[in-house]
């Protein structure tokens, strides 16, 4: 099993940055796929972006694609979402989850996730 326990999140502007960081602590996280998902205000929980268990390969969805950047560091079984450009579509609680799929086109739906943190709630205000 894997405890994933989002952090950074908070209130910002329009055109603002925040950096969002998951640590995951109990399997070998170096097994996982880790992704960010994102849930606004009455809409569906939505990928957002994807990092390969060696940090090799990236994806993201198109609304943040040149924007936000998902990086992971194995040695401190962390990963982190750098958000730049904000705008207030981008207000959600955004959750960080864990695929223990590792091959390749990488699972972007919430049902293919086998571990999900609790959320971090990002509100940017224009």
């Amino acid at each position: 099993q894997v405890q994933l326990v989002e952090s950074g999140g908070g209130l910002v502007q329009a055109g603002e940055s925040l950096r969002l960081s998951c640590a995951a602590s109990g399997d070998t996280f170096s097994s996982y796929t880790m992704e960010w998902f994102r849930q606004a205000p009455g809409k569906e929980r939505a990928f957002v972006a994807g990092i390969s268990w060696n940090g090799g390969n990236t994806f993201y969805a198109g609304s943040v694609k040149g924007r936000f950047t998902i990086s992971r560091d194995n040695a401190k079984n962390t990963v982190h979402l750098q958000m730049n450009s904000l705008n207030p579509e981008d207000t959600a609680v955004y959750y960080c989850a864990a695929d223990r799929r590792t091959t390749q086109p990488m699972r972007i739906t919430t049902s293919a996730m086998d571990y999900w943190g609790k959320g971090t709630l990002v509100t940017v205000s224009s």
